[in-house]
């Protein structure tokens, strides 16, 4: 017992000890050596075609060299010759070479894994040689400490060797190909080659789509017309795709440095962005606008309640997703921030459980409807008229012109009595006969009421008029009908006709209705000296 009761602390002491911490004479255990990133940024084949475009760009091929696996050497002969290298792949890339996009490079420690390649090789593009196209490779291997990627030495002995071969490469690469006025890195006129093809192509998209629209709305006479609205929505965002399309595949076959091309084919994901989320937003406006309009030709107002609340989530998601695309272009790692956000959120709807009750309710009246606007109800101790149902809360109208708010979360709960669902309204009341109405004339008076219900056209079958009772003070007749109407004002009018009928008729018949009242007989006591008592008069007493 003794021996387990010590392991047990033994071991709850080794439990809370901190990390790292060592017996007395015991080595304590190293800290492990913080990783230091690569300051070339060539940890992911997308990190390093990015350092290696800026290196370019700026005419850095000391630096350019860096982002190549070539052998390391002191001397300036072969710190030459790596310049020369990094300024013939610089013109080959310049001169019909290309790069994949930025975002379908992989920025991943690892590369791509599910490509035909070997684990440590990835393939970025492709450059011209001799009029073939060879794939530009990367291979992942040690740069001191680092694991980095660069661009692997076979590809560099195949443009070495080709450059050899091709006179036109050694003297694109002896004068440059970047000549004339450069900007960032690439000459104007590149720069003004692609950015006017990329307006030229969405200027005549836009116009064309502006064309279809104006002619779908002429023909369609009306604006609200279903396929107008979608094709107004979609064809502008639709052309701006389109137009990116075109300028993606138009920008791989012009002769323009590889910096211009390279940087606007980045950005033009961002624009790609911006045209799909640009399409769900109008979409997302344009159908909401057409259900919102038929909902309120409907009358159905608390659907346009949750009709608008799901566009604006919509609105909200696409502008979300839109964000982390755009931040994903830029290389700004979005995991932690997703990761942040789903925390977040859960902390924001335990902080508004209220809230999302409601927001639950509101869809559980709306899918369940048991109520609509306009509706007369009864929901606990409040009795009115349902003016709206919103997404948080029911507004009831009161008979005293007061307006009620119920939460959703609570009306969902409570116990809902709708009037307005009445298919038709109960005829059921108790018509009392005076005590001094003779047999036959009771039996008359039922005969009367059955009548008076057997006539009356909006009467449902089944009625009855009978003898219900005998109280203390009458004949009670209990009528169990039914008016055959759904409308309240209408019945209300089929009731006041039948019981003026009723009242008429037994009027005309000499039956006479009982009233609250009580029969007090006053009786003389006979005098002592045996004189007949004077007679006894009644007199009928009302009730209080």
């Amino acid at each position: 017992m003794r021996f387990s009761l010590s392991f047990l602390i033994l071991l709850l002491v080794a439990l809370m000890m901190p990390p790292g911490f060592a017996a007395p004479g015991e080595p304590a255990e190293a800290p492990a050596a913080a990783v230091q990133p690569d300051p070339l940024k060539r940890e992911t084949p997308r990190s390093m075609v990015s350092g290696l475009i800026e290196a370019l760009a700026e005419l850095d091929y000391d630096r350019a060299v860096q982002y190549m696996d070539l052998p390391a050497g002191g001397s300036s002969k072969q710190r030459l010759a790596a310049v020369s290298q990094a300024r013939a792949f610089h013109a080959l890339l310049d001169n019909g070479g290309t790069l994949k996009p930025f975002a379908a490079l992989s920025n991943d420690a690892a590369g791509r894994i599910d490509d035909d390649l070997p684990i440590d090789q990835e393939d970025i593009g492709e450059v011209t040689l001799q009029g073939k196209k060879v794939p530009i490779l990367l291979e992942r291997g040690k740069d001191g400490d680092l694991q980095v990627w660069r661009i692997s030495s076979a590809t560099l002995d195949q443009v070495a060797a080709a450059t050899r071969r091709d006179p036109a490469a050694q003297k694109a690469v002896q004068e440059g190909e970047q000549d004339g006025y450069i900007v960032a890195g690439a000459p104007l006129k590149d720069w003004g080659l692609l950015l006017g093809t990329g307006l030229l192509v969405f200027g005549g998209l836009w116009l064309f789509s502006a064309l279809v629209v104006a002619l779908i709305r002429k023909l369609a006479g009306a604006s609200t017309n279903g396929v107008y609205r979608f094709l107004e929505a979609a064809l502008p965002p639709v052309s701006l795709l389109i137009a990116v399309f075109v300028f993606y595949n138009w920008a791989e076959r012009l002769s323009v440095a590889i910096v211009a091309r390279q940087t606007l084919l980045r950005y033009t994901g961002i624009v790609s962005v911006i045209a799909f989320v640009w399409f769900g937003l109008r979409l997302v406006d344009a159908v909401a606008a057409l259900a919102i309009a038929r909902m309120q030709r409907s009358q159905r107002r608390q659907i346009v309640s949750v009709i608008t609340l799901l566009r604006r989530t919509a609105k909200v998601l696409l502008l979300v997703l839109s964000g982390i695309g755009i931040l994903d272009t830029f290389g700004i790692d979005v995991t932690t921030g997703i990761a942040a956000l789903g925390i977040g959120g859960i902390a924001l709807a335990l902080g508004a459980q209220k809230t999302v009750e409601n927001l639950v309710g509101s869809v559980t009246v709306i899918a369940d409807r048991p109520m609509q606007v306009g509706d007369f109800i009864k929901v606990g101790d409040v009795v009115g008229t349902v003016e709206d149902v919103g997404i948080r809360s029911t507004r009831i109208r009161t008979g005293e012109r007061t307006v009620v708010t119920i939460p959703n979360g609570d009306l969902s709960a409570r116990q809902i009595e709708n009037f307005a669902e009445r298919d038709r309204f109960l005829f059921n009341p108790v018509i009392a006969i005076s005590y001094r109405t003779p047999h036959a004339k009771l039996k008359e008076a039922i005969g009367i009421v059955q009548q008076v219900l057997a006539q009356e056209k909006n009467m449902a079958e089944g009625h009855r008029a009978r003898l219900g009772s005998i109280s203390d003070r009458a004949f009670n007749i209990e009528v169990f009908a039914y008016i055959d109407v759904r409308e309240f004002d209408t019945q209300v009018i089929i009731r006041e006709q039948l019981l003026l009928a009723i009242y008429e008729r037994l009027e005309a018949a000499g039956i006479g209705l009982a009233f609250p009242g009580q029969t007090i007989a006053y009786v003389q006591e006979a005098p002592a000296d045996g004189a007949p008592p004077a007679d006894a008069d009644d007199e009928a007493v009302p009730g209080h």
